[in-house]
C-alpha cells in the first residue's frame, strides 16, 4: 500500500491542461493500430470503423521524444559512472528540457506559431517604445517574485525535508533571472502584438495608473500562484526520484519479479517528474509554452491541492488514508512467482501510460492551466489518460477490496475511502473541463473525443448515455480563456 499511497503526493505531477507529436515511430504505430482495432471492437460496421482523425495537437510527437532521449542519455551516463548526487538529478532535468527547447526551436518551430502572440516580420518598435512597456511590465513582474520569495521564506513548510533543495536552486537563480529579465522582456516587447499582459497590468495597478485593468492582474496573479507553489514541489522531489534508479545494481533489480516491477514503477515517475519540472520552469512565450490562463473556479484549485502536499488527504495519516489493515499486491501473490510477473508488468503498464500523458504535453505541462490543447498520444483514447492510468494502478496495486488483516470492515473501509480518493480525479477531470471549454479547439476535441475516443465511447456502452451525465460549461462571466 505504500506505493499507491504515494502516488497522489510526493510523486504525483498530473495535469495541466485535459488535453490534449510527427515522425514515425514503433510505439505510434502499434498505438494507430490499437486504436483501430478498439473502433471496430465497439463498433463492427465499416463507416464507424473509420475513424474521424483527432483535430491538431498543440505539441508535435517528436518533442516529447527529444525529452526522452536527453533524459534517458544522461541516466545511462549517470548510472555508467555512478553520478548518484543531487547536481546529477539537476543534470537530468537540464537534458531533458535543453533536448526539447531545440526540438521545439529548430524542427517545429514553434517560434513562428501565432499563438506566441509575437510578430516576427513586421516592424519591431523602437527601444524606446519598448521601454514604456517594459519598465511597467518589470515592476509587476519584479514585485510577482519578491511576494512569492516572501512566501517562501516565510512558510517553515519550505524549509524543511527535500524543499530544502528546492529553496538551494531557486535562489541560486534568482540573480540570474533578475538579470536575464531586463534584456528579455524589452527584446519582446519590441515584437509582442499585445505587449500589455498581465505583468503590465499588475505593474500599472502597483503604479496607480488608470489603465489596469483588474481581471488581468487576477489572471496574472492565478498562473504565477499556479508556477510557484508547483514549481518549488516539483524540483524538491527530483533527486528523491533519480538517485534511487541510479544506486540500485541490475542484479537486484533482474533478481526477482517485484524489484523488476519496483523499478519500472519509479523509472515511469522519473520521466513523469522529470517532464512536469521541465513544464513549470519553461513558461515562455517564444517557445509558445507560455501559460494562457489559469483555472479561474475554486473548486478545481480545492480538488488538485487536495492531491498535492501540505493538502494532500491520501498519505499516511491523512483523511482518505485507504492503506488501513491492507496489503500490497506482491504480498497477496507471494506465492506464484509467474503471477508477480504479470501483475508487475501491468502496473509498470499503467504507469507507462500515466507518464506517456505528460510526455505529450513536452514542454507545456502545468496543472490547473490552459497553454494550448493536447490531442496526440494516449488523448486519441480519453481525455484524461492520467487520471484513468493512475487510478486504475491505485486499484490493483493496492488491492484494497481484499482483506488483509481478516477484517471485512477495514476492506469495506479501505474501498470507500479509495472510492473517494477516485471521486476527487473525477472531479478535477471535470473542473478542467469546465475551464478548457471555454477553447474553441477544446470543445472541437471534447467533441471528437466523445464520438471517437476509445473510453468514452465504452461508457457509452456501459452506461447507454451518449453524453457524460456530468459535463461543467464555463461561466460566460469568467471571459474568453485566452
Amino acid at each position: 500500500m505504500r506505493i499507491a499511497a504515494a502516488l497522489c503526493g510526493a510523486f504525483s505531477a498530473r495535469i495541466g491542461g485535459c488535453g490534449a507529436h510527427s515522425g514515425i515511430h514503433p510505439a505510434l504505430t502499434i498505438g494507430r493500430y490499437a486504436a483501430r482495432m478498439t473502433d471496430m471492437a465497439l463498433d463492427p460496421s465499416p463507416a464507424r470503423a473509420a475513424t474521424k482523425p483527432a483535430p491538431r495537437s498543440a505539441v508535435s510527437t517528436g518533442v516529447g521524444i527529444a525529452g526522452l532521449a536527453g533524459l534517458i542519455g544522461w541516466f545511462v551516463v549517470a548510472r555508467h559512472y555512478g553520478m548518484n548526487g543531487e547536481h546529477s538529478a539537476l543534470a537530468s532535468v537540464f537534458f531533458c528540457g535543453l533536448a526539447m527547447v531545440l526540438w521545439s526551436l529548430f524542427v517545429d518551430k514553434v517560434h513562428r506559431n501565432p499563438s506566441t502572440g509575437i510578430d516576427w516580420d513586421g516592424q519591431p518598435r523602437s527601444w524606446g517604445e519598448a521601454l514604456v512597456t517594459a519598465r511597467i511590465k518589470l515592476v509587476g513582474l519584479w514585485t510577482t517574485w519578491a511576494i512569492i520569495a516572501g512566501a517562501y521564506a516565510t512558510l517553515h513548510y519550505y524549509w524543511d525535508g527535500p524543499y530544502l533543495f528546492a529553496m538551494k536552486w531557486l535562489g541560486i537563480a534568482a540573480v540570474p533571472m533578475l538579470l536575464f529579465s531586463l534584456p528579455y522582456v524589452l527584446w519582446l516587447d519590441r515584437r509582442l502584438v499585445k505587449p500589455q499582459d498581465g505583468a503590465w497590468h499588475f505593474g500599472q495597478w502597483l503604479l496607480g495608473g488608470e489603465d489596469a485593468e483588474i481581471a488581468e492582474v487576477w489572471k496574472h496573479w492565478r498562473a504565477w500562484v499556479v508556477k510557484g507553489f508547483f514549481l518549488a514541489f516539483m524540483v524538491s522531489i527530483v533527486p528523491g526520484n533519480f538517485i534511487p534508479l541510479i544506486l540500485r545494481p541490475w542484479g537486484e533489480i533482474l533478481a526477482d519479479p517485484v524489484a523488476f516491477a519496483l523499478f519500472g514503477i519509479a523509472l515511469m515517475y522519473l520521466i513523469d517528474v522529470h517532464f512536469a519540472t521541465v513544464g513549470y520552469i519553461m513558461t515562455m512565450r517564444p517557445l509558445d509554452a507560455h501559460i494562457r490562463t489559469a483555472n479561474p473556479y475554486g473548486m478545481a484549485w480545492v480538488a488538485a491541492l487536495a492531491c498535492y502536499p501540505p493538502f494532500v488527504l491520501m498519505n499516511p495519516g491523512g483523511p482518505l488514508y485507504y492503506g488501513g489493515g491492507a496489503a500490497e499486491w506482491h504480498q497477496w501473490m507471494a506465492g506464484s512467482v509467474p503471477l508477480l510477473w504479470v501483475w508487475g508488468a501491468l502496473l509498470i503498464a499503467l504507469n507507462a501510460i500515466y507518464a506517456w500523458a505528460t510526455v505529450a504535453f513536452g514542454l507545456r505541462f502545468s496543472n490547473l492551466t490552459h497553454r494550448g490543447i493536447i490531442t496526440h498520444g494516449p488523448y486519441r483514447f480519453t481525455r484524461h489518460p492520467a487520471y484513468v492510468a493512475k487510478n486504475a494502478f491505485w486499484w490493483l496495486s493496492g488491492l484494497v477490496i481484499l482483506p488483509w488483516d481478516g477484517s471485512l470492515m477495514s476492506a469495506l473501509r479501505n474501498t470507500m475511502l479509495l472510492a473517494v480518493v477516485s471521486g476527487i480525479y473525477y472531479w478535477r477531470a471535470k473542473t478542467e473541463e469546465q475551464h478548457l471549454l471555454a477553447d474553441p479547439a477544446y470543445r472541437e476535441y471534447w467533441e471528437w473525443a466523445q464520438e471517437n475516443a476509445f473510453i468514452p465511447r465504452l461508457m457509452q456502452r456501459l452506461t447507454g448515455l451518449v453524453r457524460p451525465a456530468i459535463v461543467l460549461e464555463p461561466d460566460p462571466k469568467v471571459g474568453p480563456v485566452a
